[in-house]
């Protein structure tokens, strides 16, 4: 046999054949690994937007959990101005305030919950969208209220600025009304005229005589005229007083005598009193007779008061009696 160096066309042996299915083995596991990674990548992808689709789901409810919170907040605070200002008008607005308080209990349930759905959103949204209606309609009200009020208080200052004024002008006329009455109450207020002061001696057979000597003196009798044209007819009384001439005022039971108070001379002693009956504006004469038992020599004064005032006086002398007195 002859040796060459040139291989032969035949094959030695069954080597290179295990290595080409060593390549396909390696081709499909390279394939499936590829696949793999390829499907991992893709499910990876997928649970990303998923997450990615949670992520913003849950910020979403976080925004309009965020906005309906500021909504709320922004309601009460209105509300609480709208009550804080007008505690006055509480007692007409309580059915309303009742109302309202019921929204705010119903909102805040649903805005305390931790895992708060979109069912749970969305009825804390149609709350507080009710709740700014019934806010607007209190507002409304209580606008209302203090144009009201505001009216009132108008008025008010108005009447009480008219009854100042009345009560000025009642003062002013209750003035001149007790002015008026004092002048005519003094007006009214007689005069007395043609003043006599006869001493008389009552004698046995019932005969008067008169005379001066103090001691045949049984009365004083006192005569005088009245009159004033504004007095109106009626009742009037007429005082006496006689003062004898130790200056002692003569009083007695028998005579009527007691006090009176006078305008101008406080209170005094009388004598006698007689009361009339007048018709006004005409004169009328009068006569008082005062019995004493122990004329004495001397001036005795005679003074005449009506209403309190003093309308005249006149002085008596009696005096002491002769040998044939």
């Amino acid at each position: 046999m002859t040796n060459t160096n040139y291989p032969s066309a035949t094959p030695q042996d069954s080597k290179p054949k295990s290595n080409s299915n060593k390549n396909i083995l390696i081709g499909i596991l390279a394939a499936g690994l590829l696949g793999t990674w390829g499907y991992l990548l893709y499910d990876k992808n997928k649970t990303n937007e998923s997450l990615g689709q949670k992520d913003n789901k849950i910020a979403s409810v976080t925004n309009q959990f965020d906005s309906l919170k500021f909504a709320y907040d922004d309601a009460v605070l209105r509300l609480d101005s709208l009550t804080g200002d007008n505690n006055l008008k509480e007692g007409q607005l309580s059915e309303k305030q009742k109302e309202i308080n019921n929204l705010k209990g119903q909102i805040r349930s649903v805005l305390s919950k931790k895992n708060a759905t979109e069912a749970d959103l969305k009825k804390a949204k149609s709350l507080i969208a009710e709740l700014n209606e019934k806010i607007n309609s209190y507002e409304v009200e209580i606008a209302k209220l203090t144009a009201e009020n505001q009216q009132l208080t108008a008025d008010n200052e108005q009447l009480s600025s008219e009854k100042m004024v009345l009560t000025e002008n009642l003062t002013t006329a209750t003035t001149q009304n007790k002015e008026l009455s004092s002048t005519v109450d003094v007006g009214s207020t007689f005069s007395a005229s043609n003043i006599q002061i006869t001493p008389v001696n009552e004698r046995k057979n019932g005969k008067e005589k008169t005379t001066t000597t103090a001691k045949k003196v049984d009365k004083l009798v006192v005569s005088f005229d009245v009159e004033n044209r504004i007095a109106k007819s009626g009742p009037a009384d007429i005082y006496v007083m006689v003062t004898n001439p130790e200056g002692k005022v003569i009083a007695d039971e028998s005579m009527g005598s007691g006090t009176l108070t006078t305008r101008n001379d406080g209170e005094r002693t009388f004598t006698s009193k007689l009361s009339i009956n007048y018709d006004q504006g005409t004169r009328k004469n009068l006569q008082i007779p005062i019995h004493w038992s122990e004329f004495k020599t001397g001036d005795y004064k005679i003074e005449v008061y009506h209403n309190g005032f003093k309308i005249g006086e006149g002085v008596r002398t009696l005096k002491k009696g002769g040998i044939f007195g």
